[in-house]
Parts: C-alpha cells; structure tokens; sequence
C-alpha cells in the first residue's frame, strides 16, 4: 500500500531571480536606543503614500544613482510588521546584493522615514519617544540593522507531494521533522536567537509556526529588557568635509563672541577653542605636526596649508555679519515685497488686473470668453560690496573684536543701504510704462497737495482730512480694465520731522462720543530717516495684498554673502561681501502721497 504524504519544505520562495524581487518585513516597531531616550515606531500611524515607488539604497547612502540598488513596488502594513516587496536593478552591483541576498549572506534591512507627530512618556528613568505619525521614506540594505526584526520573507511554505510506501513510514517522518528542525534552526538564526533556544524548540516538537511566533514574542522581550545592547553604528563626527568642519568650529567661535548662543551638539567639540587653538587643530587634522611651534607659526601655517581654518573664520564672520543684518530695524523695507531674481537681466514683472467681470450663461447657452489686462514693469539687479581683511595680528591675539565689531556694522550697513535704495526710489517719484510717474493727481489718483492750516484749522485736522482723502482716493482705485480693486491703507511713512505730529494723529482715545473716536488708529506709522522731503507723506497698503515697490535679491543668495581668501598682499585673511540687490516699482495703486 502507497500513502500520499505532503511535506512542508521551506525555502526563500519570496526570491524570484527572474523578476529580481523579494518580500521583506523591513520593521517590526521595535525599540531603538537614541541619545538621552528610547525611539519606538507606531505601525499604525505609517503613512506608506512615498513608500511605494521609493527608491532601495545600499546602507542609506543616496550621493549618487550607484547607491540605488532597486525601487519599492508595494507596501503595507502586516501583522508581522511592515512589509515590502522589492525590485532590483539589473546593474551589476544591484544583482551582486541580490545574489548575497539569495544565498543568506547579506540579512540586514533598515528604513529612512521622517517623523511627523511624537508620542513622549516615561519607564521610569528611560525616556520614551514613540512615533505617531511618520513617513517610511527608503528602504536600505545594511549590514547592522536597527530593528532586529526585520528580514527577507521566505514565503509561504511548499507543500511537496511525496509517496511513501507502508513498509518505510518511520523513515519519512524522520525526514519530514528534520526539514522542519532546519527551519526552526533557520528562524533562530534570523532573529538573532541562540542555539539554545532552537535546541528547545525542536525538543518540545514545536513546528515552524510555532517557533515563528515564539521569535518574534522573544525579539520584543529582548529589545524592552536589553536596549543597551542595540547594535547600531553612528558616526559622531565626519573630518573629511572642510565645509561641515567649519561651519561647526566656525559656530563655537561665534559662541564666544555670544555667550547667550546655545551651541548645537555638533559644535561642542570646538566650545572655548581660541583661534590659535583652531589652527591646530585644523593642521592636525591634515597630518601635520606642530609640537612645540611658536603661536605665529602656527597661525601662518594653518592659513596657508589648510583649506580649513579660512573657512571656519569665514563663518564665524558671516555669523556675526547676519545677526547685525538681520537686527537692524526693518523700517522701509516692511512696505515692499521681496522677490528673486534669477540673473542680472531686467527683471519683467507681469501685474494681471482683475478677472473679467462673470456673465450670465442662459440655459444650454455657451460660456462666453475674457481677457486679463496686463502691465509690465522692469527692473534689474545690481551688485554691490567690500573687502576688509582681519590681521595675522589680531588672529594671533584670539582679538574676537576682529570678528564681531567689522562684520557687525557691515552687517548694519548692508540693511540701511537697502533701506536707503528703497527710499530714493520713492523720493525720485519715477515714471511708470504708462509715461506717468508713480505719484501723480491726474492719471494714477493718488497725490494730493496736504491740506492748508489757519483759519480754525489745526495741523491735526489738517492731516487727519489728508488721510481721509487718501484713503478714499485708494478705495475707489480701479484696474487695468477699469474695475474697482479697493485697496486697503495699513501703513503711513513719514520723515523724521513729521513723526511726533503724525504720532497724535494715529494715537487711539479713549472716546466718550462716537464723534471723539479716532478712524485712523488702526494704521501703523513708519519713520524713514532717508526721505529727502520732510513736507511730504505716504499712505500705503499692506505689500502681500497689492503690488507696489518691489526689492529682489539673487536667487539664492538673499542678503549679504561672505567669501573668504587668505590674504597674499596684506598678512592675514581677507574677507568679501557681496550684496546682489535691486528694486522697482511694480504698480502705483498700493500708495498715496501727500505733499
């Protein structure tokens, strides 16, 4: 008599060479040991939208194609973790990983993700951070991976028919029971358990099911119980970019400047190291030694055989340089708008006047067409700067004055020249493409001659009926087309010689009447030194609302940029500033002048 037997053989069925793709479970969720607290991942909170499709890099490198060994064809979230299914490329060095893969040499697997939404909460002294909302952005092959857990799915099991005689029953279950022991034996060894604990499995004749679950049920036991003992492999600094290199010593030189700056972990390394010790250590980093040499010598050696030591200069300068840019009172400047532009050709702003106006469309009637009106209006940047240099003196002195006083006031210098280019645009009242100037009674409505005192009428009266007129004239401004657009005053500029005057007329009372209330309190006041006129004023709306005056910067480069070169004529470090810097006028209905 014959007996049909099905005997389970598991094999990695996942792996197809043809397709080049396999199944992985790349999380299980599990614990991750990081500075000062312990990272879980929420399965349920995985939004997988830029999984699928993402790319599969070679240990979370992607400085190039080359470390892109395939992409992610599918992904969703299972009760063994989040799984994946991947594709290979067909290049040499993908297949070289896939056949590694094949043959159980190469295991590990990790996730890049960004984290949206964080959970915090206390084990008693651990410190627990679990994502709640995060997005798996690639999947990684690794050699030490993270999350114990994850693995190369083998797949479902096979069920090979076999015959089996009467006579040899004994002989086939024997057979059978090894093949499961080898996959008990396999599941050990990819969860990273003992033999031991194979060994105790295949004596309580657990079957391959049931050992899978008993790994994963001891995987999370460990990773709670041994979190020390994660094997996680982080680099805690790179010398091998000057760029990241400076911009870290370059930020500790800053800090000593600033007591108050809070350095970022990076930079600690640097904290109190004076310039002499910078040199140093920036000639240590190249191979040279400099054992017992003089201050000067070290300072002289660094400037002109490293690459390093100009540059964390140039960036602690640059620091200082835009605190002081950055500080300096915005005045002017928060009446236009900034923009870009991307070369130093004129730069051709298209203003689109207001949407046709809608039109009845009768029953099974057509839609009828409109045009937008356009005006243009051309300005272009202009590039302006100047070198100073910081002496082999000062920087054998550690002078930190060096790289805060200079770099400080051109910081300051650079924000009221802007200042000082938007306001000569407006003093010089320019003519627009439709040959009138910006301010103009006839052709644009918006300039009137301020309103004469005497006779019972008091200087505030007087501007307060100016701001009337203006902020009618500005609500019944039309468009290209000759629609209302009804612009809204927020601003009044004025010169220095007209702010306490102006200052009575927008301070808000405490009105016992209606006729009491002051209507023009809600404007804000700006004072700019710069006007040439001290007779003349301006009401302007809100520049993110409706365009006016414009000022650009070049793509990429907004406000005042640092290069750094050692000095060859003068000892020392010579230091350029840059400003590419323009600004026009782009449409006249945002302003009203008075005066």
């Amino acid at each position: 008599m014959t007996i049909h037997l099905r005997a389970v053989t598991p094999h990695p069925a996942t792996l197809d060479p043809q397709a080049r793709t396999i199944e992985a479970i790349v999380s299980t969720g599990a614990e991750t040991a990081r500075p000062g607290y312990i990272e879980r991942l929420d399965l349920r909170g995985a939004d997988l939208s830029r999984l699928i499709g993402g790319p599969v890099l070679d240990a979370h490198r992607a400085s190039s194609t080359r470390d892109q060994l395939g992409v992610i064809d599918a992904a969703e979230v299972r009760r063994e973790g989040l799984w994946v299914r991947i594709r290979f490329r067909s290049n040499e060095a993908a297949q070289a990983v896939l056949a590694d893969i094949g043959d159980g040499t190469l295991r590990g697997l990790s996730i890049g993700y960004s984290v949206a939404e964080w959970k915090e909460a206390r084990d008693g002294d651990r410190r627990i951070r679990t994502a709640t909302r995060w997005t798996p952005l690639e999947v990684s092959i690794v050699p030490v991976p993270a999350d114990p857990g994850a693995h190369f799915r083998h797949g479902g099991n096979q069920m090979d028919t076999q015959e089996q005689t009467a006579e040899r029953p004994a002989e086939t279950a024997r057979q059978t029971r090894a093949q499961a022991n080898a996959e008990i034996r396999t599941i050990a060894e990819t969860a990273g358990l003992s033999r031991a604990w194979a060994d105790e499995q295949i004596d309580a004749d657990a079957t391959p099911e049931d050992a899978r679950a008993a790994a994963f049920e001891a995987m999370r036991t460990r990773s709670v119980q041994a979190t020390t003992r994660t094997t996680r492999a982080e680099i805690a600094f790179d010398h091998t970019d000057p760029t990241v290199t400076a911009a870290r010593a370059g930020e500790a030189l800053y800090a000593r400047a600033h007591p108050g700056h809070t350095l970022s972990d990076a930079a600690r390394p640097f904290a109190y190291m004076t310039t002499v010790d910078l040199a140093r250590d920036c000639l240590r980093r190249v191979g040279v030694s400099m054992t017992g040499a003089a201050t000067e010598t070290l300072i002289t050696r660094a400037l002109h055989t490293t690459s390093d030591f100009p540059l964390i200069l140039g960036d602690a300068v640059g620091r200082e340089l835009r605190r002081a840019y950055q500080a300096a009172p915005s005045g002017i400047r928060q009446l236009a708008r900034q923009g870009t532009i991307r070369d130093f050709r004129p730069k051709r702003s298209i203003m689109f006047d207001e949407a046709p106006e809608l039109e009845k469309v009768l029953e099974g009637g057509e839609f009828q067409h409109g045009t937008m009106d356009e005006s243009a209006e051309l300005y272009s940047l202009e590039t302006f700067g100047k070198i100073f240099g910081i002496s082999r003196q000062a920087l054998v002195n550690d002078d930190l004055g060096a790289f805060t006083t200079i770099p400080g006031r051109l910081g300051t210098a650079a924000s009221a020249f802007e200042a000082m280019q938007l306001a000569a645009k407006i003093a010089a009242n320019p003519l627009m493409s439709d040959g009138v100037a910006v301010f103009a009674a006839a052709g644009h409505d918006n300039q009137k001659a301020a309103t004469s005192t005497g006779e019972g009428v008091t200087v505030l009266d007087a501007i307060k009926a100016d701001l009337s007129a203006a902020r009618l004239a500005m609500r019944k401004q039309t468009g290209l087309s000759g629609m209302l657009i009804d612009v809204t005053p927020r601003f009044v500029l004025v010169p220095p010689d007209l702010e306490t005057t102006m200052e009575q007329a927008l301070s808000e009372v405490q009105a016992t009447n209606t006729d009491e209330t002051n209507p023009f309190s809600a404007l804000s006041l700006v004072v700019e030194p710069r006007l040439t006129s001290d007779s003349q004023w301006y009401v302007v709306a809100d520049p993110d609302l409706i365009d006016g005056l414009e000022y650009s910067y070049l793509e990429g480069a907004p406000g005042p940029q640092i290069e750094t070169k050692v000095g060859f004529e003068v000892d020392g470090v010579q230091m350029k500033v840059r400003l590419d810097f323009g600004c026009g006028w782009l449409d006249h209905r945002g302003w009203f002048r008075v005066g």
